[in-house]
């Protein structure tokens, strides 16, 4: 059922943006308009219940912030405290609002008269590395516990500590920050991001200014490097964290040039084989378009910025499609990167490598995980014109206004992703004629709409989108049916001659523990019959709700085309066990495969 003990009541779900500018095609909800369930809902809660709150903030996060002698290294208390006013604003849950402000109250008695926040000794300030870093997420921790919980003590903070950072890399002579051996953006990731939320939430233009003057944000450009060398000029997070407040800058201006940067990163997702088919990208945190897939894919922290940038551009376009990158993104690669229970985290995630999780909980990556599962909700419905786009489907509830005088609730039905079907129900507080948006995923074809039991022939305003509008009232229904056909999806670069198993945006995977007689054998060494997969499954080893298939092989070695004689057990990608995504198939022409419908997919113009 929808309301279960899963569920989460999403008290503040805006991105830490506004939620909409000139020219966007959608906005984004207010705070505490959002009800997410099933799985989703499941994973955001125990990331709070066995995460969040079993963290030990004074001995890892606090005391380096109060004892300052460090002189190097990074925490991440930012980005934690960033999830924690976002939990706490839309939980309401009294452990996590006392936990955060526990944090709160130790951040502000440890800020010098000076502004500084930070783990290191005096000498260190500024120069050493990570230190920018570290102060520029804490900027927007402390801004989102204004945003999100309206203390006006950490957006005080936070001005002040922004207006110690620019004092000092505007000192004259102009301070070095990092090391030499890598690009300028890697040491100050997260600067720019902050100082834009900064001057949103406070109106004051002169934390806007510093980067696009001083830092000079706005004419930013920089190649788009593969690999990891030299001074790391590849490095897609610090890409992308750049890319950010650029699209949040080019909502107010009019220069076309501000978005060059992101539309850069999407044509060489799209087009170039950078996205890989677990919704992510990069290899050693840097760009890479090998397909390979092997131990160092899929930084966690990149992964919750293409999120982040696909969130933004869906609002901006209205196009679809980011909506199947998201989609792709959170069932596999950022569930992958946690464990069922929620206590462990990634820093990594490949699908063709076994898989480690992180030793610790401060660092980057795990602080980024949490940051971006306290803005999943509000990325499953937007307001479009006078109407509703939903973007996820998934058990939940929001909450609209139409027209300044009518209340709208929509209650979304589903088992997704482990069905297709989708059964959404109207309650308004009068009739009123608006317009109901469906994002059609690229991977289903024939998706059918019903209202009130009779079928409907939905408008289409653009390839994508199903749209009905008419007069609703409460108690109408809207059911959508998407087929969800499994997928042999050809595989590209190195995984050419091999395909990956995919259902709706779910991956399947193989775990050795659930084929004990594969054990001793490498799974890339296995011949897929294309003919023989089955399923899907009910499958709950890896959450309530799952699904699996099956498929027969031949072992290495063995001929074929003659009968395969050996089955296999396929999981969701989510699978913490698994170690194989890719199989070796007797014929790579056959007319089964299927290109990966994300690749060569094209995308909406961004910007003006």
């Amino acid at each position: 059922m929808f309301l279960s003990s899963m569920l989460i009541f999403a008290g503040g779900l805006m991105a830490a943006s506004d939620t909409g500018g000139a020219g966007d095609v959608c906005t984004a909800l207010g705070a505490r308009d959002v009800q997410v369930g099933g799985e989703i809902g499941r994973r955001l809660q125990v990331t709070i219940d066995n995460n969040l709150l079993v963290l030990d903030l004074d001995r890892d996060f606090l005391a380096p912030f109060q004892k300052h002698e460090s002189s190097g290294g990074y925490i991440g208390l930012g980005k934690t405290l960033d999830a924690f006013a976002r939990f706490a604003a839309y939980t309401g849950n009294a452990k996590v609002v006392e936990r955060k402000q526990h944090i709160v109250d130790a951040l502000l008695k440890s800020q010098g008269p000076d502004g500084y926040i930070g783990t290191m000794k005096p000498e260190a300030r500024i120069g050493a590395l990570w230190d920018v870093h570290e102060m520029s997420y804490l900027v927007l921790g402390l801004t989102s516990d204004y945003r999100f919980c309206g203390e006006k003590a950490s957006l005080e903070a936070a001005r002040k500590l922004a207006d110690y950072l620019i004092r000092a890399l505007t000192a004259d002579p102009r301070p070095k920050v990092g090391p030499d051996d890598l690009s300028a953006i890697l040491p100050t990731i997260g600067l720019d991001e902050a100082f834009v939320f900064l001057s949103e939430q406070t109106g004051d233009a002169r934390y806007r200014d510093f980067v696009t003057g001083e830092r000079k944000l706005a004419t930013w450009r920089a190649p788009l490097v593969l690999g990891r060398w030299g001074k790391v000029e590849g490095h897609a997070y610090a890409y992308m964290s750049e890319c950010l407040p650029q699209v949040r800058l080019g909502r107010r201006m009019k220069d076309d040039g501000v978005w060059a940067p992101t539309r850069e990163v999407f044509q060489f997702l799209l087009d170039g084989d950078g996205l890989v088919i677990t919704g992510t990208c990069g290899d050693h945190e840097c760009w890479h378009n090998t397909q390979s897939g092997t131990t160092n894919l899929g930084e966690t922290c990149t992964t919750a910025y293409l999120l982040r940038l696909c969130d933004e551009l869906a609002r901006r376009t209205g196009d679809p499609l980011y909506g199947d990158l998201m989609e792709r993104a959170v069932y596999n690669a950022l569930f992958g990167a946690q464990s069922p229970d929620g206590r462990r985290i990634r820093y990594y995630t490949p699908f063709e490598a076994p898989r480690v999780y992180h030793d610790g909980d401060t660092y980057c990556c795990p602080c980024n995980f949490r940051r971006i599962m306290a803005e999943l909700p509000g990325m499953a419905f937007y307001r479009r014109g006078d109407g509703v786009y939903v973007n996820l489907y998934t058990p939940a509830k929001a909450q609209f206004r139409i027209a300044n005088d009518v209340s709208l609730s929509l209650w979304q039905e589903t088992e997704y992703p482990s069905s297709g079907d989708v059964k959404i129900s109207v309650e308004l507080s009068r009739t009123a004629e608006f317009t109901l948006y469906l994002r059609v995923p690229r991977w289903s074809k024939g998706a059918e709409v019903r209202v009130n039991g009779q079928p409907v022939k939905p408008d289409a305003p653009e390839a994508g989108l199903l749209a009905t509008r008419r007069e609703w009232k409460t108690g109408d229904t809207l059911e959508l049916q998407l087929p969800m056909e499994i997928r042999l999806v050809k595989g590209r670069r190195t995984q050419e001659g091999r395909v990956a198993i995919a259902r709706g945006p779910l991956v399947f995977t193989f775990n050795p523990k659930r084929n004990p007689e594969f054990a001793n054998i490498d799974p890339r060494l296995l011949t897929l019959d294309p003919a023989s997969v089955q399923g899907p499954s009910p499958d709950d080893s890896i959450h309530p709700g799952g699904v699996s298939c099956r498929a027969r092989v031949w072992m290495p070695g063995a001929w074929y085309p003659g009968e395969p004689t050996h089955e296999i057990v396929l999981t969701e990608f989510a699978d913490p066990d698994a170690i194989a995504t890719y199989f070796h198939i007797p014929n790579p022409n056959d007319e089964r495969i299927v290109d990966d419908e994300l690749a060569g997919a094209g995308h909406a113009p961004i910007g003006y």
